[in-house]
């Protein structure tokens, strides 16, 4: 117990007039543009057997959310995708890891090591689904390549 202690002081005297950004970790790893381009266009995307996430989960009253389309739009608006991004980052944010985040686990098949129950159906079959993967990458801090010039 003396050695934890000490340990411990050590580790608060080390730290002594650090300061700390109080928000998540993971907040600081979500990459906003990896989200825009490559993870929110799944949930446009009419997989085979199923609807697209947006036609259950455009204001929907669940975990995830997502904004109405705009009338005749296919896409959303900046505002949009921004508040989006927010609710589908506090839903990774709220796993102590990433790829157990309910964004990844509900719709994946239960033999994948997903939920028993998703209404929108098994929308991945396993974790080596191309779009699976695209929001694991996100989860655990993907980002996109600087462009070239």
């Amino acid at each position: 117990m003396a050695a934890r202690a000490a340990i411990a002081a050590g580790f608060v005297l080390a730290l002594a007039g650090t300061t700390w950004d109080t928000t998540w970790v993971s907040a600081a790893t979500l990459d906003y543009d990896f989200y825009k381009a490559k993870v929110q266009p799944i949930f446009l995307a009419k997989r085979p057997g199923h609807a697209p996430c947006v036609m259950c989960h455009a204001e929907a009253n669940n975990m995830l959310r997502l904004q109405k389309l705009p009338p005749g739009q296919a896409t959303w608006t900046e505002e949009q995708t921004r508040k989006n991004f927010d609710t589908v980052s506090k839903i990774v944010q709220a796993a102590d890891d990433p790829l157990t985040a309910k964004l990844l686990t509900h719709p994946l098949a239960p033999e994948a090591g997903g939920d028993a129950f998703h209404s929108g159906g098994r929308q991945f079959a396993s974790k080596n689904d191309p779009d699976w993967k695209i929001i694991a990458a996100w989860a655990k801090g993907a980002t996109l390549a600087p462009a070239k010039k």
